[in-house]
């Protein structure tokens, strides 16, 4: 295997895949290096999924450079890559006159940065949109550019793009050296798996992490100071609650905790933001919850703690002075693209061009490649159909390929046919079928599909069953060899 790229990306969250995506458009040689068993497993994973409508941060800012401009490429990337994406807008709702007062200056802030249709309304028109918002509010800052997403299967369909058009993508592969004297104008990238790479840049998109694989070089002028969020999932009965993104008046380290329609039909409600010391941390407490649902309720009253399916956390890679860092730094051709938390997810493609126009600046020659192709298609979703109530499409899909009559995940309505596509585009883990697929993120929380799932990835790859696992090795579903005759027909 040629071991020699031009550009080495550190990090396969949303960033380093819309990296890599964008760089695959020119004649480039481009390895993704991943720590995780897949991409979107570390800081993407855990996203709110929300499209930021650019009015949170002053233009003065690089956040605020780059939110505004990132909102306005999703229309076409969800066109190019297909998934699921929806403008939905977004309400910040005030319940005091001080209240009032900070949503004039959101708008301000909004109408410098040129964010389109933001208003200010009343009292009766919020409620006219959002009917179930608790009765005493104000007013709101209304931006209907805003929309919401699903983190992961964006970051999904932006790696898969990537490999498509050339990129080599190495996941299990943990960063634990950067070399930048052995090779002439050159930096070594060494793994814990054994790769050795070597890159005329290297971009250091690690996330929680940039600040260990900066330090790698030399350079320790940030910290990544971990930022601990945990969000609630409620069941999909709930899911009429609220049409729109609906923020509080936001907090110093935080855009406070919101309720967020989720493109699968269900509601989230969070995230706390708590300081933390630990980058593993994902634990969820008593506190958060009680935290969460007292601010949820505060502006949708009708939200209960007892609809929740599943809670979880995510740490934002929040950075020394808060804001993005993204440029070059004075090792020659190391590029960190660090501190990316919210609206990193709205940002990225933003993120993306930033980089590129870094990299053409220092010299990198980007010659546009033909061949690219920025269409990818994602494998047809059974739920979808039955949701539409489109059973004549569903009948011709089941004609085509018999496994997409066989129901694997019934909360969801995840069929096998789903279950394979996704396991024979190298995704071997439960969790990244769950995110691919939706399979196991139900009422039941996989409770009926796992077993099912397993059998499917034994069978398609070999694997024995004791080894497949959650979320890389360490995290085996069956602590112990399966006898023959044990396992599921």
């Amino acid at each position: 295997m040629n071991t020699q790229f031009d550009v080495v990306i550190i990090g396969a969250g949303v960033v380093g895949c819309a990296i890599a995506r964008e760089l695959s458009r020119f004649k480039l040689k481009i390895a993704l290096v991943e720590k995780e068993a897949d991409v979107s497993f570390g800081t993407s994973k855990a996203n709110s999924g929300i499209i930021h409508a650019g009015f949170h941060s002053s233009s003065e800012t690089v956040k605020g450079k780059l939110e505004l401009a990132g909102n306005r490429m999703f229309d076409r990337l969800k066109e190019e890559l297909d998934f699921p994406f929806q403008r939905r807008g977004e309400l910040m709702v005030a319940f005091t006159e001080e209240e009032i007062r900070i949503l004039q200056a959101f708008y301000l802030q909004g109408k410098n940065n040129n964010v389109p249709y933001l208003e200010l309304i009343g009292r009766t028109r919020v409620l006219e949109m959002e009917p179930n918002l608790n009765p005493d509010i104000l007013g709101a800052l209304y931006a209907p550019n805003s929309g919401i997403i699903c983190p992961y299967e964006y970051c999904y369909a932006l790696a898969e793009n990537a490999v498509r058009n050339g990129v080599k993508l190495f996941t299990n592969s943990k960063v634990i050296r950067l070399d930048t004297k052995t090779v002439k104008k050159r930096i070594k990238v060494i793994t814990k798996n054994g790769l050795n790479l070597t890159g005329k840049f290297v971009i250091n998109a690690a996330g929680l992490f940039a600040d260990e694989i900066s330090a790698l070089v030399g350079i320790t002028d940030f910290k990544i100071h971990p930022r601990k969020g945990e969000e609630y999932l409620l069941d999909k009965r709930v899911s009429s609650l609220v049409k729109r993104v609906i923020f509080p008046v936001p907090r110093k380290n935080s855009k406070g905790m919101l309720v967020i329609p989720t493109v699968d039909g269900t509601v989230m409600v969070g995230p706390t933001a708590v300081e933390t010391k630990s980058k593993k941390d994902s634990s969820t407490t008593r506190e958060g919850l009680q935290t969460v649902f007292c601010h949820a309720q505060h502006m949708v009253p009708a939200i209960r703690s007892t609809d929740v399916i599943t809670a979880f956390a995510g740490i934002r890679p929040a950075a020394t002075g808060e804001d993005f860092i993204i440029g070059a730094t004075r090792v020659l051709g190391f590029i960190n693209v660090a501190g990316i938390q919210s609206p990193g997810l709205t940002a990225s493609p933003a993120i993306a061009e930033m980089v590129r126009e870094i990299l053409l600046k220092k010299g990198l020659p980007l010659k546009e490649d033909p061949s690219f192709d920025p269409i990818r298609k994602s494998v047809k979703r059974v739920r979808e159909l039955i949701d539409k109530k489109n059973y004549a499409e569903f009948g011709k899909i089941i004609k085509s390929n018999k496994d997409f009559a066989k129901l694997v995940c019934r909360c969801e309505n995840v069929t096998e046919a789903e279950i394979i596509a996704a396991v024979r585009n190298g995704h071997t883990t439960l969790d990244a079928i769950k995110f691919i697929t939706r399979a196991g993120c139900g009422r039941c929380q996989g409770g009926f599909c796992t077993s099912r799932i397993m059998d499917i990835i034994a069978r398609e790859t070999g694997i024995p069953r004791e080894q497949i696992n959650k979320k890389g090795a360490g995290s085996e579903i069956i602590p112990f060899p399966v006898k023959k005759g044990d396992q599921s027909d």
